[in-house]
């Protein structure tokens, strides 16, 4: 399953998104601290291209990563331009996974959300990134851009 990873990552980082939908089980449910709550091969990559799609210098490096037959790990870097605001940001990642049937089944993201959001807020993140209000319209405007997307 270390295969899977590498290959998820690797077409991640091409913005190869058909790539990386092969790589979900349809079942497939991802969270983070951002998007908490996707259900769904078809929301879950909804998601994917959405942020590949509104990127235009995102870069993504898959660090240290480890599976077995069940579960995965992996640490991976984006580097990318935080579209709404201009600014740039440096998001350290880990990530959990659960396989079924050789695809990722459950996939949970997690980072520090008051770091991300003082890089890609400025300010307003510095001084309310800890918050759970500001979390909650993070949260919020993502839920929106989602809804709004046609990818």
């Amino acid at each position: 399953m270390k295969e899977l990873i590498e290959r998820f990552y690797t077409a991640f980082a091409a913005g190869d998104v058909e790539t990386m939908a092969s790589c979900y089980h349809q079942d497939a449910r991802f969270s983070d601290p951002v998007f908490p709550d996707l259900d769904g091969k078809d929301e879950v990559m909804k998601m994917w291209r959405t942020l590949v799609g509104r990127s235009d210098d995102i870069n993504i490096v898959l660090g240290d990563h480890a599976a077995d037959d069940r579960r995965g790990t992996a640490h991976w870097t984006a580097t990318y331009t935080f579209t709404t605001t201009g600014r740039p940001v440096v998001n350290e990642i880990d990530a959990a996974m659960i396989f079924r049937d050789g695809l990722i089944v459950d996939h949970k993201d997690s980072f520090d959300f008051w770091k991300w959001s003082r890089q890609a807020l400025g300010t307003p993140g510095l001084l309310l990134g800890w918050s759970p209000i500001l979390k909650k319209k993070v949260r919020a405007q993502s839920a929106q851009l989602l809804q709004d997307s046609t990818a």
